[in-house]
């Protein structure tokens, strides 16, 4: 299923079309609300506070069904309105007049769950919807400014529904005052602007919320969610045995950095990989051999070149490789067959050479972040996505460009956005884990694109999954977390 990056005219379009079908708009609303209120508590999932700014329009009718359903779930919900409600859509008046009569639960809210963590508060932007843009007036600037206020002041979350207010959907642009949202759930399909490189940080995770009866045409910009990726990792069939998932070979670690082999071995036993074996220099092979998991093998390599010999599916090459021996890295590169996932140190080598990305003998997903594609392509002004478009233009290869909303690109391909993650993923390590975890899944027989989109996206619920599940952090947060925690995140999937 692609989940397309819709324009706001687009998205009016599709709306009365359906209307036009005969789908009323209340029963939009009411899928809407429900599906911002399963939004909050899958990563709340004990009752809190939840306080509900609504404008006038269906815009805050989206946010007042969530709320009554988030007071049905035993939460603690209030309401603020910006207008009075005599200036307020005749669909609104009836679903505050509905809110007002769901009765709370009375076993609801305690300040401090069973933990002894306290309760979280959670703030539904629902003040503008779909085509508002900046700049923004009183009262609406006022409720930014105070749900900001909240955010900074007392931890609050803050969900927008549809997109942050003050945000304009189509170029991303905002207004000084614009809602900085944790979350977004965007309602049927992405509006641009939520993917602008400076809308990252007034968006937040994005979420999608697929509305029935509401169905767009596929586009040439995606967004990795699950229900996009779903199906693309199917269950095993009961008679499975190791040789049907791939033997991939690990080329990773130096002296100081033996650690990168290990975190890569994990990723790739993690993601799924048949067999793992690990490819180190013979000056750190005792050291890589006693921490590597038990469930890989370790060998020692005198020489790269042997490696061309090795009855390997997949390869995963680069996490603290070092460059002293670039031009034996460089033949692998070129020479192996087999799909290979590039990383850190084996993109610094080749950037020194990039020419070789033209005539290499099987499938590369190149996996920089923003540092290594800087060398590899430059030092450009373009846009992330420009920026990957042109270069895989170039360079017959799978990109996955890493940063806050990831990337991936290929030529003939849509470019595809992931949606998962958050800022406790900026630590040493987890790219090491997701070079493992890409290459597991080509040994599975994803394609590089379909493997780069899972890997991030997998990746990154697994983080989220740490924080708001298992009492991580974003200061705590380590890719061993995101290890033990990759299992439930790609069983959303299947």
């Amino acid at each position: 299923m692609n989940s397309p990056v819709v324009t706001s005219a687009q998205m009016r379009d599709a709306e009365n079309a359906a209307f036009a079908r005969g789908v009323s708009a209340e029963n939009l609303m009411n899928q809407a609300g429900d599906g911002i209120a399963q939004a909050v508590q899958q990563f709340f999932p004990r009752p809190g506070y939840c306080l509900a700014f609504s404008g006038k329009g269906n815009n805050g009718g989206d946010a007042l069904v969530a709320a009554a359903r988030l007071k049905r779930a035993g939460w603690h919900t209030d309401v603020h309105p910006s207008f009075p409600e005599s200036q307020c859509s005749d669909l609104l008046r009836k679903k505050i007049t509905e809110f007002r009569d769901t009765p709370p639960v009375a076993a609801g809210v305690s300040a401090v769950n069973a933990s002894g963590i306290p309760a979280a508060t959670i703030i539904l932007d629902g003040l503008l919807g779909l085509g508002s843009k900046p700049p923004l007036r009183d009262p609406i600037l006022a409720a930014c400014r105070e749900i900001n206020r909240l955010r900074q002041e007392r931890g609050a979350y803050v969900f927008a529904v549809d997109q942050p207010t003050g945000l304009d959907g189509d170029s991303g642009e905002t207004d000084r005052n614009c809602v900085v949202a944790d979350f977004t759930v965007t309602i049927a399909a992405t509006k641009r602007g939520l993917i602008a490189d400076n809308a990252i940080n007034f968006v937040g995770r994005l979420e999608i919320l697929p509305l029935s009866g509401l169905p767009l045409e596929p586009a040439d910009e995606t967004v990795a969610c699950t229900a996009s990726l779903r199906g693309l990792l199917s269950r095993r069939p009961f008679d499975a045995h190791k040789n049907q998932f791939g033997r991939v070979g690990i080329v990773a670690g130096s002296r100081g950095f033996a650690g990168a082999a290990t975190m890569c071995a994990w990723g790739a036993l993690r993601g799924g990989a048949g067999l793992v074996e690990v490819f180190v220099p013979e000056n750190i092979y005792e050291i890589v051999a006693a921490a590597a998991p038990f469930e890989s093998m370790v060998k020692p390599v005198k020489s790269y070149r042997d490696l061309i010999e090795e009855k390997i599916d997949v390869w995963g090459i680069g996490p603290g490789l070092g460059r002293e021996n670039a031009p034996e890295i460089i033949e692998l590169i070129q020479r192996a067959e087999n799909p290979m996932v590039v990383d850190a140190d084996a993109l610094n080598i080749v950037s020194t050479n990039l020419s070789i990305l033209k005539n290499c003998r099987g499938p590369r997903l190149l996996t920089p972040h923003p540092g290594e594609m800087k060398r590899l392509a430059g030092n450009q002004k373009n846009s992330r996505t420009e920026l990957a478009e042109k270069f895989t233009g170039e360079f017959p290869i799978t990109l996955l460009l890493k940063g806050s909303r990831t990337i991936v690109a290929e030529k003939g391909k849509f470019i595809s956005y992931n949606t998962t993650g958050n800022s406790g993923m900026a630590t040493g390590g987890m790219g090491d884990v997701l070079t493992g975890v890409c290459a597991a899944l080509l040994a599975q027989n994803l394609s590089p694109f379909d493997a780069a989109r899972v890997g991030a996206w997998a990746c990154g619920r697994a983080a989220e999954i740490s924080i708001f599940n298992h009492g991580e952090s974003q200061q705590s947060l380590l890719p061993r977390d995101v290890l033990t925690n990759l299992g439930r995140a790609l069983g959303e999937l299947q």
